[in-house]
């Protein structure tokens, strides 16, 4: 009796980890607006990071005020293309990022 819940239970393992739809490679469809949030947080993050390098003395003034220029930028781009889309309710065609 001990040997069949052993092959059972090893068989329901097996399924359960190896089920289809627990596929690491297929991804969600993705709209624009949820790659333009990605990249907003991934910029965030960057921001984060290099404000701490400056304060702990990783970085010149001069470098510092042009990556944070750069990054400030390009945080503004992405939440202006984010509030138009927004705006118009266009959400962007969905892509398989």
């Amino acid at each position: 009796m001990g040997m069949i819940a052993g092959v059972v239970l090893t068989f329901a393992l097996f399924v359960f980890i190896f089920w289809p739809e627990r596929n690491p490679f297929v991804q969600a469809d993705k709209t624009r607006v949820d790659y333009l949030r990605e990249r907003k947080d991934a910029i965030y993050e960057n921001l984060r990071d290099l404000n701490f390098e400056y304060m702990a003395g990783k970085y010149p003034e001069e470098d510092y005020a042009e990556q944070r220029a750069g990054l400030e930028d390009e945080a503004a781009r992405v939440m202006t293309e984010m509030e138009v889309l927004e705006a118009r309710g266009d959400f962007g065609r969905r892509s398989r990022a």
